[in-house]
């Protein structure tokens, strides 16, 4: 039978993809691809809305996952300083990811963001960014609890 650890941590894992991913994939592709047909003001918010969908139910699954991972590998072993940090940064990147996500989807500022400042038009390149960030210091806290837990 499959651990519930594993459960959660793959879901954890697959909501960050899919942010992650998608904000990726919201820059490259579909932004790029809305400017070069033109104005499509119907499509551009229905994609917009969708997404705001998905990245809702990303933020749940990561704030409910997050919280059960980080119980569960503090009190499975003891864990130096340098997990302790790396998990600190995490956690206030990704409260960072998070704040920024509520900002953008709030419809007055998304409205307002095409003509004000350079932060709003900066916002999803600073997410994206940031999400990378996370991952990068996921992998960090994955290695160190490796090298904790093994042997030496």
């Amino acid at each position: 039978m499959v651990e519930i650890r594993v459960l959660i941590r793959a879901a954890h894992i697959l909501a960050g993809t899919a942010w992650v991913g998608g904000s990726l994939f919201y820059l490259v592709v579909v932004q790029p691809a809305l400017r070069s047909f033109g104005p499509a003001p119907a499509l551009a918010a229905k994609i917009a809305e969708l997404f705001k969908r998905l990245v809702n139910i990303c933020v749940g699954v990561l704030l409910l996952t997050g919280g059960y991972l980080v119980f569960d590998r503090l009190t499975q072993t003891t864990l130096g300083l340098s997990y302790l940090i790396v998990l600190g940064l995490k956690i206030i990147a990704a409260l960072g990811l998070f704040v920024l996500a509520m900002y953008m989807a709030q419809s007055n500022i998304r409205r307002l963001a095409k003509r004000s400042t350079r932060f709003s038009r900066a916002a999803p390149q600073v997410m994206l960014a940031l999400g990378i960030v996370v991952f990068i210091l996921g992998a960090l806290l994955n290695s160190i609890f490796e090298m904790t837990i093994t042997p030496h």
